[in-house]
């Protein structure tokens, strides 16, 4: 019997105002959506699962209009792709057998690129039979286009006339996985509606489930990112009121959840990176305003990853010290620094040099990214003091005093120890760097080298791209000591996303990177903490690979519960504070003015 308000719509209203604000914030959860006898349609179970689980339910007909389909994405908080017919072999390079069955051709290009476009902005996603195949494809794996032609082994029945509400089979669940902990058992009963299945996993996944006749069941990710695909039916149980597989949703909708505020979260702040290489680069015919491959680091993958800035730097390898090699070293960092220039110059609708904190924030507002200028290397300057002043003229914000071998100015962590620490002409350089308003880099030096340092400048220091060497043994990280006095002097360690400085024996992940800045937080305090990527360079780990990613470290350090304000510090506000001390205490600044 119908409510008597059913059909009044005023009460209707009136009970979605009664309070305020009346609802509360639900990820947006893109799904997509099945196309049969020319008609957009989509099976029941998948929008009430979601909205069980507590997440919204936005249904993505089959469309593949460039601007439509990235605007899409730019409202999501998670992705489903929903089951269906075959995917055309020929998106995997093959030749269809006689037992495929029909294809959609209005749903596999766009489902395609839109897994591809929704992992390259690290939107949690969620495949469901079909979806776990287009997963696979997309990302490179196999599938069986028939199980019973094509797989060996003798196959349980995987095509049930069952309802499709009720289980019909089994899958094992491997204990090391996603998966086990969502649902916390080994068995796992399912309903089962298909005769294509993942054959190889891509790149970047592992076979998380299988059914007794060793057919893959469900695949996730091994890189950190929230994807994951089922082969069964997960959305058709919750119609007979059976929950099993809801953890499943409610997964998708913690994943997306987590997004929506890290999302949220960075276009209220501003977020630098401290360190990048991507100048090394441009020998390769880089191209910054496409996602090139060959970088790390372009306009794509800073859109991407929700970066604002990053400091791109003239990096200098250590060389012989003649007079002519100098000179070299010099007119090298300057050519560097101007490609930087003509590429920012490029692509000005979108992209600008700051040189000033609040040139950084000015940009944010005027929706545009920012690159800031650093040289890695004191070898620039020469012996020619008057190098600095110059550079500085031109932007710099800050200058490694060293790299991998001693320099004139100072001995570093990969060199003999020359001069025992910082060189009479090294003190020089200090001096004239805290007169001109650059920071001082210490990066790359001696332990020796960064205590002189850190005595003579008169303005704090910064490590733009360092580890721990508590968590790792290498002569390049800083010892808790060293944090620790740096701490003192108001300095900020940024740290480094290179697998070599974060652990040893293995490849470092994003928990390893975390590890360590949880590390300096406990030594430091939060007020002397950041990330310097070293992206280009050799920065770029599992989990956090590229600029695109980054919105993962921030998600994380939600997952550690750091307030807004700590992530706001960590992500460039405590080296912007030191750059604005700094720049404050000089008498020369990019302009030109003394």
């Amino acid at each position: 019997m119908l409510n008597d308000s059913y059909f009044d719509i005023q009460k209707g209203y009136e009970a979605l105002n009664a309070s305020y604000p009346g609802y509360r914030k639900q990820p947006v959860i893109g799904i997509t959506a099945n196309f049969n006898n020319g008609n957009c349609c989509l099976a029941d179970g998948y929008c009430a699962s979601i909205l069980k689980a507590g997440g919204v339910p936005f249904i993505i007909p089959p469309y593949e209009e460039k601007e439509p389909l990235i605007n899409t994405l730019e409202h999501l908080d998670g992705l489903l792709l929903t089951g269906g017919g075959d995917i055309n072999p020929l998106f995997m390079g093959e030749e269809p057998v006689n037992e495929l069955h029909s294809i959609n051709y209005r749903r596999d290009r766009q489902e395609l690129l839109l897994t591809r476009l929704a992992a390259d902005r690290e939107i949690p996603v969620l495949g469901i039979c079909r979806g776990l195949q287009i997963m696979m494809v997309a990302f490179g794996g196999k599938l069986y286009q028939d199980i019973y032609s094509q797989a060996e082994n003798k196959l349980i029945k995987h095509d049930q006339a069952l309802d499709r509400s009720f289980p019909s089979h089994t899958v094992t669940i491997d204990k090391d996985t996603l998966l086990y902990k969502l649902f916390r058992i080994e068995e796992l009963a399912v309903n089962s509606f298909h005769h294509q299945a993942v054959k190889e996993p891509a790149s970047g996944f592992r076979v998380c489930a299988c059914a007794a006749d060793g057919i893959a069941e469900a695949v996730e990710s091994t890189e950190y990112k929230s994807m994951i695909g089922v082969q069964w039916h997960p959305e058709c149980m919750i119609l007979r009121g059976d929950e099993s597989m809801m953890p499943l949703f409610r997964w998708l909708i913690d994943e997306a959840t987590s997004f929506a505020k890290a999302k949220a979260l960075h276009n209220r702040i501003v977020t630098l990176d401290s360190h990048c290489d991507t100048p090394m680069f441009f020998d390769k015919k880089i191209q910054f305003h496409r996602r090139d491959p060959k970088i790390l680091v372009d306009l794509h993958k800073m859109n991407e990853g929700h970066l604002d800035a990053t400091i791109m730097v003239a990096y200098l390898e250590q060389r012989e010290r003649t007079n002519e090699a100098l000179l070299a070293a010099t007119a090298k960092a300057d050519q560097i620094l101007n490609d930087i220039e003509a590429m920012v110059h490029a692509n000005c609708s979108y992209v600008d040099i700051a040189y000033t904190p609040s040139d950084l924030f000015r940009l944010k507002k005027e929706r545009k990214k920012a690159i800031m200028l650093g040289i890695e290397n004191g070898y620039a300057v020469g012996k020619d003091l008057s190098n600095v002043e110059r550079f500085r003229r031109r932007g710099v914000v800050y200058m490694t005093l060293c790299h991998n071998g001693d320099n004139d100015i100072c001995d570093s962590a990969r060199g003999s120890g020359e001069h025992n620490g910082v060189s009479v002409f090294g003190r020089e350089v200090i001096k004239e760097m805290n007169r001109t308003g650059m920071m001082v880099d210490l990066s790359h030096a001696s332990e020796k080298s960064f205590y002189d340092a850190l005595e003579l400048s008169e303005t704090p220091i910064v490590c733009s791209h360092s580890s721990c060497r508590a968590l790792c043994d290498h002569p390049r990280n800083l010892t808790d000591e060293q944090m620790k006095a740096l701490a003192h002097r108001g300095g900020v360690v940024q740290v480094c996303l290179y697998s070599g400085f974060l652990c040893t024996g293995e490849p470092a992940t994003i928990l390893d990177a975390v590890n360590h800045l949880n590390h300096m937080v406990n030594v430091m305090g939060i007020e002397h903490v950041g990330i310097g990527t070293d992206f280009d360079g050799d920065g770029g780990i599992c989990g956090c690979a590229s600029a695109s990613e980054l919105i993962n470290f921030t998600r994380r350090l939600l997952f550690e519960r750091y307030s807004e304000a700590d992530i706001q510090k960590i992500w460039g506000g405590n080296f912007l504070r030191v750059m604005e001390e700094v720049q404050r205490k000089g008498k020369v600044n990019y302009s030109g003015k003394i």
